[in-house]
């Protein structure tokens, strides 16, 4: 990685990472400001290492730190990843993060900043997963045999998906400005669809300003092409947790005429996806801010496609959310279970009869994916669980999953559910 890494990113970092494990805070939030892509590689390096990294410093301190000093220790995360994660010098690595005791505003622990990095090997430890015990319990007791690959995998970087906008550009008109700007990618499954073989900044890619392109996991475009599929012009559509917006704009793109109601509950989400739908070129649909667990914003006109992207845990995008491994807990897991439950009972009243429900999440727990829908199959006579095939990932009872062991996806889950006429 170019540049230098200096002691106050290094203490930002740290500071960073005590938000995170201290607060609960998410690391979209954290970083939001945060533009020194070095001082980004230490937060999320450490992120994804977080367990590790935890137990090589433990056992190297001769008594726990004091709470509030949390910044303290997670300094000493950072010095620990760059020893043993990065091709930081040893010498510059321990002297540097010395420095950023200081710039803590803990000159006093410079001496036992220095004495524990000193101690610890310059290689990571044993073979960790790097996972909180509850999640990869859960995933060893779902995946057996294929559970380590999908550990592994999720401690790798993410990969960078585009979405060509073909309302503004043709894909192979998008791809020549890429090959002008000798900028390496990959095709995906779909026309639209690209694979940057080496992320970058979004705003440095050609046409991401005039809302040619749109970032998104290729997963997830394999999701919004399934979705494109099942559609035809006149459609009425709701999608009922619209933002950030990806799926919705990629329906959008189609050039069919639809009809699309798009509905969230937070205020500050539909205003990120109506900024998005403004550099996308994106108008003449409904945003509503909404609970989508009532029927108070419904007019009562049913729809003939509605999509259900529901609050999960996120463990199908720990490549890209390693806080997650982090702040999520069991508790959490099984709140999301009832939520998701409760969308579908609810939203299910608005689907037209003979029309379709898509269940769709970025997780790869069956507890919030095939058990939820299994549950709302047994408590209704007039829903059937149609067939999903995508390019990638393998059938489940009752709908299709990826995962991120094919390193060009995240883990996404997609049934469809069809009602009865």
């Amino acid at each position: 990685m170019r540049g230098h890494l200096s002691h106050s990113d290094r203490a930002r970092a740290a500071r960073h990472l005590a938000r995170i494990v201290g607060r609960g805070d998410s690391l979209d939030n954290v970083i939001r400001r945060e533009t020194n892509p070095l001082c980004l590689e230490l937060t999320y390096g450490c992120l994804r290492h977080h367990f590790s990294l935890v137990e090589a410093v433990e056992a190297r301190l001769a008594r726990p730190l004091r709470a509030k000093d949390l910044d303290l220790f997670c300094l000493l995360l950072v010095g620990a990843y760059q020893l043993q994660r990065m091709r930081v010098p040893g010498h510059a690595a321990i002297n540097e993060t010395v420095s950023a005791a200081r710039a803590l505003g803990k000159p006093w622990a410079a001496a036992l900043v220095n004495a524990v990095l000193r101690k610890l090997p310059t290689h990571p430890i044993g073979d960790a997963s790097d996972h909180p015990p509850w999640l990869q319990g859960k995933i060893e007791t779902q995946y057996g045999d294929h559970a380590p690959a999908l550990l592994r995998a999720n401690n790798q970087r993410a990969p960078m998906g585009l979405r060509v906008n073909r309302r503004k550009i043709e894909p192979a008109d998008y791809r020549a400005l890429l090959k002008r700007a000798d900028i390496a990618f990959d095709d995906a499954w779909l026309p639209e669809s690209i694979l940057l073989r080496k992320p970058q900044p979004s705003a440095t890619l050609p046409g991401f300003k005039d809302g040619a392109i749109a970032v998104q996991d290729v997963g997830a475009q394999l999701v919004g092409g399934f979705m494109r599929e099942q559609l035809q012009g006149g459609c009425r559509v709701l999608d009922a947790c619209a933002a950030p917006g990806g799926k919705l704009f990629h329906l959008l793109e189609s050039g069919l005429a639809l009809d699309v109601t798009a509905l969230d509950n937070a205020p500050m989400r539909l205003q990120a996806l109506s900024e998005m739908a403004q550099r996308l070129g994106h108008g003449g649909f409904r945003a509503i801010t909404a609970d989508a667990c009532g029927l108070a914003w419904w007019d009562g006109e049913p729809f003939d496609l509605v999509i259900i992207d529901a609050p999960c845990s996120g463990s199908g995008t720990l490549r890209r959310h390693p806080d997650i491994k982090v702040t999520r807990t069991p508790q959490q897991v099984r709140r999301t279970n009832r939520l998701q439950g409760a969308l579908l009972r609810n939203l299910w009243r608005t689907v037209r009869p003979g029309c379709t429900l898509l269940y769709c999440t970025c997780s790869i727990l069956a507890e919030e994916n095939d058990q939820v829908v299994e549950s709302f199959l047994e408590a209704h006579e007039d829903a059937r669980a149609t067939g999903v095939v995508l390019p990638t990932g393998a059938a489940t009872r009752h709908g299709w999953q990826m995962l991120p062991t094919d390193p060009a996806t995240d883990g996404f889950y997609l049934a469809r559910i069809d009602k009865q006429a």
